[in-house]
């Protein structure tokens, strides 16, 4: 199938089933889809900066990548719909609720590491993704936590792509600033 013909059916799917969750971009009104479109953005473009990339099997798990943990999609579902490799690496991005909350980033880090480098790369380009301005809602700790995070995945996935190693921690060095006491 073409490169084309393969964004549309997987983004019409995680569409869908995002839409059924009424998810939006948290602290936004914007519906989930723009995000996955986003994270599926940075593949694109870390493609063509990566030799050996694949490119169709990295955008399906970019736009797939939150389906098992926000949606009641299934790992089943998703291999009769794809396949077992892109169920699995969905499974891998996938932070198991059945751990305590303070060991799911490292599990899944762990998981993300056993896979091929494209599934490094959906990682990185999700939290790249992600480092915008916090929600209001969002208490100091959080943004604190959620760039301690980010620090701990370009850590772990350091070697997996360069490129998108350097996005990261560009915006990490940016979302510093969120760090600080609220005015």
């Amino acid at each position: 199938m073409e490169l084309q013909a393969l964004y549309q059916k997987t983004i019409k799917f995680a569409a869908k089933k995002h839409a059924d969750q009424n998810q939006v971009i948290p602290g936004t009104n914007l519906p989930y889809v723009v995000h996955l479109s986003n994270v599926t953005m940075e593949i694109i473009i870390a493609s063509q900066e990566t030799k050996g990339f694949n490119t169709a099997f990295a955008i399906q798990v970019a736009l797939l990548h939150d389906i098992l943990e926000d949606t009641v999609t299934t790992f089943d579902e998703l291999v009769e719909e794809f396949d077992e490799e892109i169920a699995q690496a969905v499974l891998a991005l996938t932070k198991n609720a059945a751990i305590a909350k303070e060991e799911r980033m490292v599990d899944s880090l762990t998981r993300i590491k056993k896979l091929s480098k494209e599934v490094w790369a959906v990682k990185l380009a999700d939290r790249i993704t992600n480092l915008q301005v916090p929600p209001e809602n969002w208490s100091l700790e959080k943004i604190k936590e959620y760039h301690k995070q980010a620090l701990q995945i370009l850590t772990e996935l350091k070697g997996g792509n360069p490129y998108l190693e350097n996005r990261l921690a560009e915006r990490i060095s940016n979302y510093l600033k969120y760090c600080t006491a609220k005015a």
